[in-house]
């Protein structure tokens, strides 16, 4: 009798713990979907006077300017930080940026690309080592033409004027402004369900450098991310594509953004080149700064 009692008892607490265990699983489950509903209600329901907003995962290396359907009154700092093995030398860049919607749809963007070159040891006859550049004085509009909420799509057309630079080593020597790049683009981005996220970047980039011929670039950037219920942290891969003079070219790069603030963001980027005879691995870092953004809770 005992032992049919013990075994009795045992089955008892194997079946209550099962079925507590199996439902503490559900409001684990239950609490999560609730958070992130309520995480893209807030970013996405818009106040009487706001415009509707669908919220997309943006690429951390090739960023937007501002959000897809950015409202008005809407800020960003941006600072960027890399490091590229180019095979004899490693090339060092940086950014800063400031973006703003000085209007709902409507995103501007100013920016400063310094690009610093460092050797290591004898190059070879073949390789000469750039010169230390700030690269431009770059400005940028991002219109946002569509916003689907019941596609969970935004589309977007912009434009990127460069106003390249003379290398650091020549200012004063040689005339300062060299030449323009003219870059026009569309972006298309759409939600799936709640945490998976695509977009396509893509336009061509036209350098006239002034007495020299004109050069042409056809961009498609691509971006699969995966965003984290209830947060604005995510995993993804963005995937820069090239086509110059009939050749292509693509550098793979794991992500991460980290949020350690309502308003201060993380990047973390890697790059894998496709083609390795030009360039090795390279690394990215991304801080993200919005002054004025509304907390969640």
């Amino acid at each position: 009798m005992k032992k049919i009692y013990f075994i009795v008892a045992f089955l008892c607490w194997a079946v209550q713990y099962s079925y507590s265990q199996e439902s503490k699983s559900d409001s684990v489950k239950l609490e999560r979907s609730i958070r992130d509903s309520l995480y893209l209600a807030e970013t996405e329901q818009a106040k009487p006077s706001e415009k509707a907003k669908v919220l997309h995962a943006e690429p951390l290396y090739i960023d937007l300017i501002r959000d897809l359907g950015a409202r008005k009154g809407e800020k960003e700092w941006n600072i960027g930080m890399g490091m590229t093995d180019k095979r004899g030398f490693d090339e060092f860049e940086t950014l800063i940026e400031y973006e703003w919607a000085p209007i709902d749809r409507l995103g501007l963007e100013v920016e400063l690309p310094l690009t610093i070159y460092s050797g290591r040891g004898q190059l070879p006859t073949t390789l000469e080592r750039p010169s230390n550049r700030l690269e431009s004085l770059k400005v940028a509009g991002q219109w946002s033409f569509l916003v689907s909420e019941k596609a969970k799509t935004s589309l977007a057309l912009g434009y990127i004027h460069e106003f390249e630079l003379a290398d650091l080593n020549q200012w004063g020597n040689e005339r300062l402004y060299r030449g323009n790049v003219f870059n026009p683009f569309l972006v298309a981005a759409k939600r799936w369900g709640r945490n998976f996220h695509t977009l396509v970047y893509t336009g061509p980039k036209i350098i006239r450098e002034f007495d020299q011929a004109t050069e042409t670039v056809f961009d498609i950037n691509t971006s699969i991310h995966y965003m984290i219920s209830g947060t604005r942290n995510f995993l993804g891969l963005e995937v820069n594509k090239e086509i110059q003079d009939g050749k292509f070219s693509a550098v793979l790069r794991p992500q991460m953004r980290i949020g350690v603030a309502d308003n201060l963001l993380i990047g973390i980027v890697s790059g894998i080149p496709i083609n390795r005879e030009t360039q090795g691995l390279s690394s990215f870092l991304r801080i993200i700064y919005e002054p004025g953004h509304r907390p969640h809770h």
